[in-house]
C-alpha cells in the first residue's frame, strides 16, 4: 500500500462520522503558510485528496522558498471530502517540508561545503524525507545498507583487527566497490588515509581536532574526501564547514527536523 493511501486508512478517512453532520456543499480551501519555508510534500497532497474525490490545484512545486502567507494550493470539491483529506495531506507538507526547510538552514550555512542526510528517518517514509533533503538543497547517503560500502566504528570494532580491515577494504576496492571509512580519533584517520578508499569520516571530532586532521590528511593524500560526522547542528555547522572538510553529514535533517506551521483554510 503506498504511503498515502496508508495514512488516510489510518487517520479513519473514508469513515469520518463528525463531518457526516455539516451540509456537502461544494467548497475551495486555500493551503496557507504560517511561517516562512521549503516546501516539500505537493505530490503526496495531492494524492490523499485524489483519494477522497477533491480536486488539487498547487501554486508551488516541490523546492520553492515560500514566505509566510503564501498560498500553497487551493483545493475544491464536496465540504465532507474536503475534511476528510485535510489531516492526511497537511501531515505530509508539514512533516517533508519541516526536513527540507531545516535542511536549507543548514545548507546555507554550510556553503559551499556539502550537506549530507543519513539514515536517521522515519520507518517507511525514508524515501520521502530523503527527497525533502534534496528539496532543501542537501544530498543523500545511502538509501540502504545494499547501496554502498560504509564501514563505521561497530564495524571496525567486531573485526577488531586494523591490519585484517585493511585487507578487507582492499579487497572491496580490488572489485571496483567505493568504500567510506570512519575514523574516530586523529591517528586512526591518518592510518586510513593510507587505505584505498573514496571518503574518510572524521566522527565526533571537535572543531579544533577536525582543522588539524584535516591538514594533516590533506598532506598525506590530497585526492581523500574528507566528511565531518557527529553531532553536527545550526550553532556549530559553519564553524565545521570552515576547516576544510569537502562535506558535512546531519543526522537532524530527518530525526529532528521540526514540523512547518501550514493550515487549511476554508
Amino acid at each position: 500500500m503506498d504511503p498515502v493511501k496508508q495514512a488516510l486508512f489510518e487517520d479513519g478517512a473514508f469513515q469520518d462520522i463528525t463531518s457526516a453532520m455539516i451540509p456537502n456543499d461544494r467548497v475551495t480551501g486555500r493551503f496557507l503558510a504560517k511561517q516562512d519555508l521549503v516546501v516539500c510534500g505537493i505530490a503526496q497532497a495531492r494524492r490523499a485528496f485524489q483519494l477522497v474525490g477533491v480536486a488539487f490545484a498547487s501554486r508551488v512545486k516541490d523546492g520553492d522558498r515560500v514566505r509566510k502567507g503564501m498560498a500553497l494550493a487551493t483545493v475544491t470539491g464536496p465540504a465532507r471530502r474536503v475534511l476528510a483529506g485535510e489531516r492526511t495531506a497537511l501531515n505530509f507538507v508539514q512533516q517533508l517540508s519541516g526536513v527540507a526547510t531545516l535542511t536549507r538552514k543548514f545548507v546555507d550555512l554550510a556553503a559551499p561545503v556539502r550537506v549530507f542526510d543519513t539514515r536517521k528517518t522515519t520507518p517507511g517514509l525514508r524515501a520521502l524525507e530523503k527527497h525533502a533533503v534534496v528539496c532543501g538543497g542537501g544530498h543523500n547517503h545511502r538509501m540502504g545498507l545494499q547501496d554502498g560500502v560504509m564501514i563505521k566504528d561497530n564495524h571496525i570494532a567486531a573485526i577488531g583487527d586494523l591490519d585484517v580491515l585493511r585487507e578487507k577494504v582492499q579487497a572491496l576496492a580490488s572489485r571496483g566497490r567505493p568504500v567510506v571509512l570512519e575514523a574516530s580519533g586523529h591517528d586512526q584517520a591518518l592510518l586510513f588515509a593510507t587505505f584505498p578508499i573514496q571518503v574518510l569520516m572524521l566522527d565526533n571530532f571537535s572543531v579544533p581536532g577536525l582543522k588539524r586532521t584535516v591538514k594533516a590528511v590533506r598532506n598525506l593524500n590530497p585526492a581523500l574526501e574528507l566528511e565531518a560526522s557527529g553531532g553536527v547542528t545550526l550553532k556549530t555547522v559553519r564553524a565545521v564547514a570552515r576547516t576544510g572538510v569537502d562535506r558535512v553529514s546531519v543526522g537532524a535533517l530527518t530525526h529532528s527536523a521540526p514540523a512547518v506551521d501550514i493550515s487549511l483554510e476554508l
